[in-house]
């Protein structure tokens, strides 16, 4: 009994260690109570926001549907425009492993006047879908429909400045597309930042802020209590394609998300919360979908937004 007294003590020590050097969370709490993973937003062209995120609890591991989507005019109010796009709909996505077919990481993205879709197929590639209407809610088309883009995970899109388009994924891959944005235009390459292998394990993300390359990965961080958590990790460059600098913790908890820019111009960070860690190490909520107000501190380094005290 006393050996396990001293067990949680260590524990609870060791969690509060870890908190005092991570970056901290505002109080948060979900956009709408509505199970989602990997919550991804953007502005549209009409001055809406638009949201989604992985669907099909509790089997969203196995089995779902396909890609749902919320709007609002506010980030605060959000309607559901419903299933945007089926399985069923698709070519080589039908196909079932082990009884196993889940879209998963959807991310909307409004490029060249119109919405894009992208997502994986479970252990089967990734996928881009365009809007033919020019509306969030679709129809929309399969610009690959021969196969999968790549044959790994967790697709997104940036548009850089001169109108180019890439196509980035899993632990940082990344590569320019075609005019069209029907296929890669080159052989993918890894970002790498300058004091690791990779920025993170999976949910690339990349943007371009105050004129710098701001790559975003999940990673799950290893304590030295046995526990680990579920975090954003960033490295930022001059050019798209490098050299990248260090990588560090930017949201604890915060894994597989994205960064977008507001109407008014704020920054802010999608959120999901999802760590592994038991409840000493817990995100402020579970599998839904959130957000919180980032920016860059005097060493320029993106870090969440604490009220005023």
């Amino acid at each position: 009994m006393r050996s396990k007294s001293f067990s949680t003590i260590a524990i609870v020590l060791c969690a509060a260690a870890i908190r005092a050097e991570e970056p901290k969370l505002p109080p948060m709490k979900p956009l709408f109570d509505y199970p989602l993973r990997d919550t991804s937003i953007c502005l549209g062209g009409d001055g809406m926001y638009y949201l989604t995120g992985t669907t099909g609890h509790p089997t969203w591991w196995r089995t779902n549907e396909g890609i749902h989507v919320w709007k609002s005019p506010d980030l605060k109010t959000w309607t559901p425009l419903g299933l945007v796009w089926k399985i069923e709909d698709g070519t080589w996505q039908k196909e079932k492993r082990d009884g196993k077919r889940a879209l998963w990481a959807p991310e909307i993205h409004f490029i060249k006047n119109t919405f894009w879709l992208t997502f994986c197929m479970n252990y089967g590639g990734t996928a881009l879908l365009k809007s033919t209407s020019g509306k969030a809610e679709g129809p929309y088309i399969d610009v690959h429909p021969q196969g999968p883009l790549t044959g790994e995970h967790d697709p997104a899109l940036f548009a850089d400045d001169d109108g180019q388009v890439y196509f980035v994924y899993q632990n940082g891959k990344i590569a320019r597309l075609n005019d069209d944005m029907t296929a890669l235009a080159e052989e993918p390459r890894l970002l790498t930042p300058s004091n690791a292998k990779q920025v993170g394990f999976e949910g690339a993300f990349l943007t371009k802020i105050n004129g710098r390359y701001v790559l975003m990965c999940a990673e799950r961080t290893r304590h030295p209590c046995g526990t680990s958590t579920y975090d954003c990790m960033v490295a930022t460059a001059e050019h798209v394609y490098g050299p990248y600098g260090p990588r560090y913790l930017a949201i604890p908890y915060g894994g597989h998300n994205m960064i977008f820019r507001d109407k008014q111009g704020q920054w802010w960070a999608t959120f999901f919360g999802f760590d592994l860690g038991g409840e000493r190490f817990r995100a402020p909520f579970y599998e839904r979908p959130g957000i919180l107000q980032v920016e860059f501190d005097d060493n320029n380094r993106l870090r969440p937004v604490m009220p005023e005290p």
